[in-house]
């Protein structure tokens, strides 16, 4: 388990905290991972992420834009063990992966749209460390995202979670979930 604070609880403590609006599934091992952002654009095409997923990744979260393709995946299982080994903590994909089950034993957290069982192509076609925009966020390289059960957020810039404080907004949900189960013993 970790320290860091749940995305609900980072949304509830701070409005300027994005949270990415697209129905991800979760893939991998990792349910949870955070960490300064890399991103790709690239359509249907695997070759820019393999070069990137290739380099260490120090505990960064690779974002790429796939522009919402579900024609080809972009990530799959000889990819997740390459990205895992050389340290990246996880990609949120705007597109599609394979090998789900396989994915699903690999030290790594995966956020994509779903799966589809043909790889992309491999000319290397596409953008590295730009920012991309998708599900109503930007992703800009460098500033921190947080990957949960709950979904996918991105934090003000030059913000980490641990800058973040939620004992307050916790402790205020605690309350009034106490008062809520009060109110309904004493009605019922």
């Amino acid at each position: 388990m970790t320290d860091t604070p749940k995305t609900t609880d980072l949304c509830d403590a701070r409005e300027d905290v994005q949270a990415c609006a697209l129905l991800f599934q979760s893939f991998g091992l990792r349910r949870f991972f955070t960490g300064p952002m890399r991103t790709l654009r690239c359509f249907e095409d695997i070759g820019l992420m393999r070069d990137t997923v290739s380099q260490p990744g120090h505990g960064q979260v690779l974002v790429i834009d796939g522009g919402g393709s579900i024609a080809r995946a972009l990530f799959g299982d000889v990819m997740a063990e390459l990205a895992s080994r050389n340290g990246w903590a996880g990609l949120v994909i705007h597109g599609v992966v394979r090998d789900a089950n396989e994915l699903n034993a690999i030290d790594i957290g995966v956020k994509a749209l779903g799966t589809m069982p043909k790889r992309g192509s491999r000319t290397g076609a596409g953008e590295r460390d730009v920012p991309v925009h998708f599900g109503g966020v930007t992703f800009t390289p460098g500033d921190h995202l947080v990957a949960d059960a709950d979904g996918v957020i991105v934090l003000p810039t030059g913000l980490t979670a641990a800058d973040i404080e939620v004992a307050e907004v916790v402790a205020a949900t605690a309350a009034y979930a106490a008062g809520t189960a009060a109110n309904a013993t004493a009605s019922g």
